[in-house]
């Protein structure tokens, strides 16, 4: 088994490449710029035995997401998996958004699907399974997240149109959607530090099972995702969140 994990040297995606590193098995992690991130990300999953490569590649633009593809093609053993984690945050309010960087966010946060998709798709097999990595604000509208969250609804519509083309292949399509997890992403996304600590305190406080999103909470269910048992399962959004934005 072959996993690629994009944003995967950090956060979330950090998370879910160490719930799915295995002896022996590659692993390649796809990120953007943060090279010393990369460099830790290898380190700390040394000891799961599994052979982690790195590739620094922008998924946001064709050219990056072919040049991840390639890399895995270069490594592949068995099954390709593909987990789709990368983001951009651009914290900012729809009708003063300079529309430049709002696109560049819309192709990172949602088009790169598409784009990873279609170049992986030489190496797709049956059993072959692909995990998108959502959230809550594809759903909900939430204050300066219509940048990330205009994307992953993108996305999650990407996720539903390619199961009919990907399916006859025995090729698996869904997303992830964690409830709200303590990485720096927050504080990107709220404005610093203490603005996050407060994000996150009052998420816990009103969550309906009484604590923030657990890296093992989403990592699981991507896993389950990836495993044989998920074969029958296609174009679903699977929200790992306790029950937030279901109670009032």
């Amino acid at each position: 088994m072959t996993v690629v994990v994009t944003g995967g040297t950090k956060g979330i995606g950090l998370a879910i490449a160490e719930r799915l590193a295995r002896p022996g098995e590659p692993l390649l992690l796809a990120y953007r710029s943060d090279d010393a991130a990369a460099e830790a990300a290898k380190a700390r999953l040394a000891p799961t035995g599994a052979k982690v490569t790195t590739i620094r590649a922008d998924v946001g633009l064709i050219e990056g997401a072919a040049a991840v593809m390639t890399a895995a093609a270069d490594s592949a053993e068995g099954p390709i998996h593909l987990v789709h984690s990368a983001a951009m945050i651009y914290p900012t309010s729809l009708l003063q958004a300079d529309l430049a960087k709002f696109t560049e966010a819309i192709q990172v946060n949602g088009l790169s699907l598409l784009y990873l998709v279609q170049k992986a798709a030489p190496l797709l097999q049956r059993g072959s399974s692909i995990v998108f990595i959502s959230s809550a604000g594809a759903r909900t509208a939430q204050a300066n997240y219509g940048a990330l969250g205009a994307g992953k609804a993108l996305a999650e519509s990407l996720v539903r149109y390619l199961v009919p083309e990907l399916a006859p292949m025995g090729v698996r399509i869904n997303a992830v959607a964690p409830g709200l997890v303590d990485t720096t992403s927050v504080a990107g996304m709220v404005g610093g530090e203490d603005a996050a600590q407060r994000v996150l305190e009052r998420a816990a406080r009103t969550n309906p099972s009484g604590r923030l999103s657990r890296d093992s909470d989403y990592a699981a269910l991507v896993e389950f995702l990836l495993s044989p048992d998920a074969e029958f399962i296609q174009g679903q959004v699977i929200h790992a969140n306790g029950g937030a934005y279901v109670a009032a």
